[in-house]
């Protein structure tokens, strides 16, 4: 059997008397970090021998963990924080095991998405799971453009170096939505700001970030405006066509095609991109 375990997100604390069973009863744990891990298992008096499986080594390690399996060991896998498989190393293992008809099972735990979503202030019935943004380029401008259309929450993960550029790329494709920002859930400088998408960029360029950080952005509202059977999408780019033809700026001709017919900006922007 394989264990999908979820381990703390911060607090030590933080992990069920299932998990700690199953770390203790299993053959070998898989671990993300075994040198983290390890800080994890001492604190709990837990002997079980480790085996590192990243996201350098996982594809290559895979056919070494089934044979285990085949074997009748017990596997624990374990990433540094939270869940594995979401964004975490883990997935090609869980999914390689299913196929081969293996039993698997993931135990409940800690999830830093889940966790920051609800101390949003924003939680309701449903919402996006995102994790971490393509880097740059026009993925990132396309999928910001469809995820600004979803109208319930989104979360990202984002690291502190890349923060304030996030929220501002949001803050343009999705308008000045209400957000918060968590960092170092459940440890002891845990924080999360809540405000537009401008004023959380505006604070922390005042106040550079640390930690690991995640983002909840409010889902597009209904009131929102959106193409009607008087404005189609081929006027929209027939607008845009004609100022970029002129030599306008993308930037300059979404802002001003949004605001001759009262769209948003992100709307706008989304039929832009479909005219490279």
């Amino acid at each position: 059997m394989l264990y999908v375990c979820p381990t703390p997100i911060g607090n030590l604390e933080d992990i069920t008397l299932r998990v700690l069973r199953t770390l203790k009863e299993a053959d070998l744990i898989a671990a993300e970090d075994t040198r983290h891990t390890l800080k994890l298992l001492r604190h709990y008096s837990i002997e079980t021998p480790l085996i590192s499986l990243h996201e350098h080594n996982e594809a290559a390690r895979i056919e070494l963990l089934l044979e285990q399996l085949k074997g009748g060991k017990k596997i624990a896998l374990v990433s540094d924080a939270g869940t594995p498989g979401i964004s975490d190393p883990g997935r090609l293992l869980i999914n390689a095991v299913i196929a081969a008809g293996l039993p698997c099972t993931v135990l409940p735990g800690p999830n830093a998405a889940v966790t920051a979503y609800v101390q949003s202030g924003l939680p309701d019935d449903r919402f996006l799971f995102y994790g971490f943004l393509p880097r740059k380029g026009k993925h990132r401008e396309e999928e910001l453009a469809k995820l600004a259309q979803v109208p319930y929450a989104v979360v990202f993960y984002e690291a502190p170096h890349r923060l304030v550029e996030t929220l501002q790329d949001l803050h343009r494709s999705f308008g000045d939505r209400t957000a918060s920002v968590s960092r170092e859930l459940t440890k002891a400088f845990e924080e999360t700001i809540r405000g537009t998408l401008a004023e959380l960029a505006a604070h922390f360029q005042a106040q550079p970030p640390r930690g690991e950080f995640v983002i909840t952005v409010a889902g597009r509202a209904d009131t929102e405006k959106t193409l009607g059977e008087e404005i189609t999408e081929g006027d929209i780019k027939r607008a845009l066509r004609e100022l970029l033809d002129t030599g306008t700026t993308k930037k300059a001709a979404v802002r001003l095609v949004a605001e001759q017919y009262r769209l948003p900006k992100n709307l706008v922007y989304k039929l832009a991109l479909e005219l490279d």
